[in-house]
């Protein structure tokens, strides 16, 4: 009797990280950062106290096949979330057995497998955390906890001989300053995007011939790559700089974080003035025409009643907004804006993959925080949402039933 596959996605996830596991290496070994090195594989480094990282794949391996009930999945999160830390916690230590030393020019790197495993590893926790919870509050709360094992590890110190926390060492306070900066160009760009993109989107929300008209250019914009973007940019700007001197006293320039703000707040634009039509939209008219009902003025209906009921769906804009922004800011170091896309290019540029990663992960940290941040709220304001939603019903139901003749 054949046993019968109850997960097939956590299956075909353990099928990928077998393959991961033995066709790409865990770490790589090089004398020094420019140098290629060669592969450590994990059926290198899985033994003596690193044996016990076989239990939580078998863990995973018998899930799968596992009738699938609550526990089911709580165990399968737990096994992955494990996992992910002793694989980290492995890389850690090969790293400060081979390194030689703080003085020592060898860099023990993170391998395609390593990074195969990690995330894969992050989709069968993500999988068996969706399919245990119904609440999304709760579904991105153990989502973001999963990862803080690996953070505990960072803090502590136990990842200090790898190859990429030595590039941060000697960049400590070039990384520092370019956080500050992709931090403050995506602030700025989305303060500056909700202050255009809310009223155009009421605009195009009121009048029909507004709409027919932003919408196809903002949709143009779209089309435009973003270096082709930021590249137009930069002659008109400086020629406002040397026609308005004052302008140029001010920060403006065909370089730098202008033309960055500006070509980021123009692709901002469209998500954000679509998310708040469709807000708008999908608030019930019979609310609308109630509102109008009890007497409330026109601006008092747009603050109390469809600005709450639309606030979900326009977050949800600005989460795209935000992400967007995050990732185009790197690009825009290439025009001397700066941020983490200086790191990014300039290991580039000197065939430093860890100096690479240096700037892409905090990125990708940043990009996922900001997403689950948003979409938290969203999750939030839905909930209460329904809740008074609900409450309401109940209320008119108890009161029609006052109402009855008896």
């Amino acid at each position: 009797m054949t046993a019968k596959v109850s997960n097939r996605v956590l299956l075909t996830l353990l099928l990928l990280m077998l393959a991961a596991a033995l066709a790409l290496p865990l770490l790589t070994d090089a004398p020094n950062r420019l140098v290629e090195g060669h592969g450590i594989a994990l059926s290198a480094l899985m033994h003596g106290r690193y044996a016990w990282l076989l239990l939580p794949f078998g863990v995973l391996a018998v899930q799968s096949f596992a009738p699938q009930r609550r526990r089911t999945q709580v165990l399968s999160a737990v096994s992955a979330a494990v996992l992910l830390v002793g694989l980290t916690m492995l890389a850690g230590t090969t790293a400060t057995a081979l390194s030689g030393g703080p003085d020592n020019f060898v860099r023990i790197s993170f391998g395609g497998g390593f990074w195969l495993l990690f995330g894969l590893n992050c989709l069968a926790a993500t999988d068996a955390i969706a399919r245990a919870t119904v609440s999304r509050p709760a579904r991105i709360f153990f989502n973001l906890l999963v990862f803080v094992p690996v953070g505990l590890l960072l803090v502590d110190g136990q990842l200090d001989q790898l190859s990429i926390m030595k590039e941060y060492v000697n960049r400590n306070d070039v990384f520092d300053a370019a956080v500050v900066r992709h931090l403050q160009i995506v602030v700025l760009t989305l303060l500056i995007s909700v202050a255009l993109g809310l009223p155009m989107g009421l605009a195009a929300m009121r009048y029909q011939r507004v709409q027919r008209a932003l919408f196809p250019v903002l949709n143009v914009i779209q089309t435009i790559p973003s270096l082709a973007l930021f590249g137009l940019l930069i002659a008109p700007l400086a020629a406002l700089a040397i026609r308005f001197p004052w302008l140029a006293a001010h920060g403006v320039s065909g370089t730098g974080m202008t033309p960055a703000i500006i070509a980021l707040v123009m692709y901002s634009l469209l998500p954000l003035a679509r998310s708040t039509v469709a807000g708008l939209e999908q608030v019930p008219s019979g609310v609308i025409e109630a509102a109008h009902g009890m007497g409330l003025t026109g601006w008092q209906v747009f603050t109390r009643v469809e600005a709450p009921l639309a606030l979900p769906v326009f977050l949800s804009g600005l989460r795209i907004t935000a992400v967007q922004a995050v990732g185009l800011t790197v690009v825009a170091a290439l025009i001397g804006a700066g941020g983490l896309g200086g790191i990014v290019f300039q290991g580039l540029l000197s065939g430093a993959l860890d100096l690479v990663l240096l700037g892409v992960i905090p990125v990708v940290v940043l990009a996922v925080v900001v997403d689950s941040g948003f979409k938290l709220i969203v999750a939030s304001l839905q909930a209460n949402q329904h809740l008074t939603q609900q409450m309401s019903e109940e209320v008119s139901q108890e009161a029609s039933e006052q109402a009855r003749p008896t």
